[in-house]
């Protein structure tokens, strides 16, 4: 066990640092109070205490109080620090971040679980250690105590830490978009997801899209009205049927409405605040959700990829109901039964027909569910911990965290997020290929003779529409286009 009476352990010398002037050292941190965040950027649960983390940064703001990021990474994509500094951009964060790929820190301080927490006196003694979302209040207790402590001692520091964080908000059009969905053939939806709205666009040729309205985007907060009064935050997942544009609000905890010719948003399900009922079941109104972050419907049901508490629910919009549809909440790899199945952190859901597959990304995993049989069957992956970039027969395949999901009759196309790849599944010889992968630094090879000196990075999304792929090319902030030889970027204006 940790000893909570010993001293922080001194940072390693090989980890890189991320919104410091400098390596820190436990002699820059004597005199404060510090809250170490072991996490990885993957994790639904890393994600979901982010803003915990801010909440606290900001209520100790005049105190000599520090988060220090811990990134011990799960995926072999979330040891490169390119990757690292763009999710600590895509979700904000302004605090310090030790890259501690060897997990010098992880196993000194005996982690076992993301995220966990060790808080560290102003003298440099370990005071306590913690882990799991929900201990905001906890851990708010545990450091007023340390200040109080350390005042009353007169070793609290007057010097500040030297931070260097950036400004997130990007001049380019799309920051980090997310999701993509169409109306009709002409008619595109892209989720720009961290500047909060959704863009309604409309292709004038296959590779330039005009944009002709948008949902929100002024600011990421929480409220339904007009297209301009309305306010989103990190939507993601949307589905179009009827006039009206279904959206996963995600980091809002909601469903939300559009109606396209009255220009108006309203909230159908969630009320901004995360929830953990795994068996709800009642009117929608009343749930609380946990980070949606993709939808299908067959104009009777909306699907959901509840990726917060690894499951699928369903939206009844006839009868205004919402349930636990498929899966039981546990996190892994489990086929069976709606009730009895796992599933693990599920980013992204295509329906067709009976059948609603599923990108179920901590598993590295593609499933789907029977609808009629109500049973859930893999199409590949094994395990929480297994995951890599292998063609072929579909027993033998590897996936690394897709995060998108789409098909063509018998083809699925899948958003290979860590891999920075669109993979294809031939559902009828039961095969995979590689039809757009990186190769080094910002090269990509394609079945064709041309390509693009960009390569992808970490796509989010992948649609197929009148035989080309639009991509949700996420950490390039752009919609890249595919026809089969060449990988050209979507002009949006």
């Amino acid at each position: 066990m940790i000893d909570l009476y010993g001293r922080a352990v001194e940072f390693p010398s090989s980890g890189s640092w991320i919104n410091v002037e400098r390596p820190l050292t436990l002699e820059d941190l004597k005199g404060y109070v510090v809250l170490f965040d072991f996490w990885t950027y993957c994790c639904i649960n890393c994600i979901h205490v982010i803003p915990d983390l801010k909440w606290l940064e900001e209520k100790y703001n005049d105190s000599p109080f520090l988060v220090i990021g811990v990134h011990s990474a799960k995926f072999e994509n979330e040891r490169e620090e390119r990757n690292i500094r763009a999710a600590v951009e895509r979700y904000e964060i302004e605090h310090p971040v030790l890259i501690d790929n060897e997990y010098y820190l992880w196993d000194r301080y005996v982690v076992r679980a993301w995220p966990s927490y060790v808080l560290i006196g102003p003298d440099g003694k370990i005071l306590s250690k913690t882990s799991g979302e929900g201990k905001r209040d906890y851990l708010s207790n545990e450091i007023s105590k340390a200040l109080e402590s350390g005042k009353m001692r007169g070793i609290l520091s007057n010097e500040r830490i030297p931070l260097t964080p950036k400004a997130y908000k990007r001049d380019s059009t799309l920051s980090f978009p997310g999701k993509i969905a169409f109306g009709d053939s002409k008619t595109m939806f892209i989720s720009d997801s961290n500047n909060d709205r959704i863009l309604l666009t409309e292709l004038i040729s296959p590779f330039e899209a005009k944009i002709v309205d948008q949902i929100g985007g002024w600011s990421s907060s929480f409220g339904d009205g007009t297209f301009e009064e309305a306010r989103l935050d990190k939507p993601q997942g949307m589905v179009y049927s009827e006039g009206v544009l279904y959206i996963a609000d995600t980091e809002n905890h909601a469903i939300r409405k559009a109606d396209l010719k009255e220009r108006n948003l309203r909230t159908i399900s969630g009320d901004g605040l995360q929830g953990f009922s795994w068996h709800f079941s009642g009117e929608a109104s009343k749930a609380r959700l946990n980070s949606p972050w993709d939808l299908q419907s067959d104009g009777r049901y909306l699907y959901i990829a509840m990726a917060g508490m690894h499951q699928i629910w369903r939206l009844d919009l006839k009868e205004n109901t919402i349930r636990s549809f498929a899966g039981s909440g546990a996190e892994n790899i489990v086929d069976g039964s709606l009730s009895d199945a796992n599933f693990a952190q599920p980013s992204g859901i295509y329906l067709d027909g009976r059948s609603l597959y599923v990108a179920d990304s901590e598993v590295s995993g593609i499933r789907y569910v029977d609808l009629g049989a109500e049973k859930v069957h893999t199409v590949a992956g094994s395990g929480l911990f297994s995951f890599g970039h292998i063609d072929g027969i579909l027993q033998r395949a590897l996936f690394q965290h897709p995060l998108g999901i789409h098909g063509n009759g018998r083809f699925l196309y899948i958003a290979d997020t860590y891999n920075h790849a669109i993979r294809k599944i031939d559902l009828g010889i039961r095969r995979v290929e590689t039809i757009i992968k990186n190769l080094g630094e910002g090269t990509c090879t394609l079945d064709g003779e041309k390509c693009s000196t960009l390569g992808l990075f970490e796509p989010n999304d992948v649609k197929y529409n009148s035989g080309l792929l639009y991509i949700a090319d996420t950490n390039n902030h752009l919609i890249r286009v595919f026809d089969g030889k060449e990988l050209v970027e979507l002009v949006i204006g």
